[in-house]
């Protein structure tokens, strides 16, 4: 499966500019590749009540299953970091539900030129998914 990771990276850290995050201060950005090839991109998005805050990979899978996109390639995340940053476990929870273990890729940015390709597989072990709901 070849896509051009680094456009993935630099299109994360230009989503990271649209974050709200006036409460942390902490800008995410993430750049959701489709299996047809089209690019979600989301932020962060903060709330006064904390609980109703969107992390940047929900808002670009969000965005991508509302406008039908079930089939998902690779995601970068980029935020306000000197290190790698990893999605939370809600977010690989999220990943779970619409992706390959063993295809869908994670990239986890540092800088534009430093980053981690994972496997979603690697990143949730043991995941919860759909097909464990089929054995009820």
């Amino acid at each position: 499966m070849n896509f051009d990771e680094q456009f993935l990276v630099r299109e994360a850290m230009l989503a990271r500019e649209n974050s709200y995050s006036p409460y942390s201060g902490f800008r995410v950005g993430a750049a959701l590749l489709t299996e047809s090839g089209t690019v979600y991109c989301g932020c962060n998005i903060e709330n006064a009540a904390y609980s109703p805050t969107n992390c940047a990979e929900r808002t670009a899978f969000f965005k991508a299953v509302s406008e039908g996109e079930r089939k998902f390639r690779a995601i970068a995340v980029a935020g306000d970091t000197d290190d790698y940053l990893y999605p939370c476990g809600v977010c690989r929870q999220v990943m779970a539900e619409f992706c390959s273990f063993q295809d869908f890729v994670v990239i986890c940015v540092k800088s534009e030129t430093e980053y981690k390709k994972l496997l979603l597989k690697d990143l949730l072990p043991g995941a919860f998914t759909k097909s464990d709901l089929q054995k009820i």
